[in-house]
Order: C-alpha cells, then structure tokens, then sequence
C-alpha cells in the first residue's frame, strides 16, 4: 500500500472531506445521529486524514483530555478500502502524534466488534461493554511506558 498517505489535516480546508467520511461511515452505514456525530469538539481537535492514490479514504480525530490524556476517536475507513490495514495506520500515526507531545495515556471508545484491532496496537480494555449512539461499544486504555 505505499500509496498511502496520512497527515495533519488543515482545518478548515480539510474539513469537507472528512465531514464526508464520516458521514458515509458514521451516519449512513451506522445510523448514528448527526448531532452525535458532529459534536462541536472537532475545532478543539487534531485530525488526521488519510489519502489512498490521492483520494480521501480515511480520518481520526484526536482530543486532548488534559495533559496527560488524549482520546482517539472518529475513526473511519471508507467501506470500498476496508481490509487493507488503513484504519490501522491511522491509529499508528495518531500514537505517535500524541507520544511526540509526551502524553501517556490514550483512552478509546471501541465500537466493539472491531476490538481486537485496537488489542493489536496494545490497547487494554477497561470495564463493560456499553452503548453509545446505539452501538455497543468497550472503553479500552493504551500507557506509553517509555513516557514519563
């Protein structure tokens, strides 16, 4: 896959494009709510967008909690591209953003059924599986150790 790409994405131009993926993925796949999806916390946010032979595939959006937490999230892959290990790089590259501001932990909401995803990246789950817009989900934790 070396015609990957993910960067920094530059808001506001990059916006329109991620507001679509998630779209695709978040609202139109998975039914989930607009309000929910687009809570206003995007401008407080670092994203990442990703690019697949130049075309727009993939985003997360990072929020920092405070200065020792940051939360992954919005995570999405376009359906065409899934299975080729891009949600997975994205989540490479958003771990080495937030270990390059020295922050140690990193806490997500995993939709559940990809789970195992995250457990590759040595992420931890924590506590009970829960709903969040009506999709089941587990809260799973990732410490930098070399972080101190």
């Amino acid at each position: 896959m070396s015609n990957l790409v993910i960067k920094a994405a530059e808001l506001p131009k990059d916006f329109p494009a991620i507001q679509a993926i998630r779209k695709s993925v978040f609202q139109e796949e998975q039914g989930v709510d607009p309000a929910l999806e687009f809570d206003g916390k995007d401008e407080i946010s670092d994203h990442l967008i990703a690019y697949l032979n130049m075309e727009v595939v993939g985003t997360a959006r990072i929020r920092y909690l405070d200065d020792k937490t940051a939360k992954i999230e919005r995570l999405a892959v376009l359906a065409t591209v899934r299975g080729q290990g891009i949600g997975k790089k994205i989540m490479e590259n958003a771990l080495q953003v937030i270990a390059n501001k020295n922050i140690p932990e990193v806490v997500i909401h995993a939709q559940e059924y990809v789970k195992d995803l995250y457990k590759k990246l040595d992420f931890v789950e924590e506590g009970e599986v829960f709903e969040e817009a009506n999709i089941l989900h587990v809260k799973m934790i990732k410490r930098f150790s070399q972080l101190k």
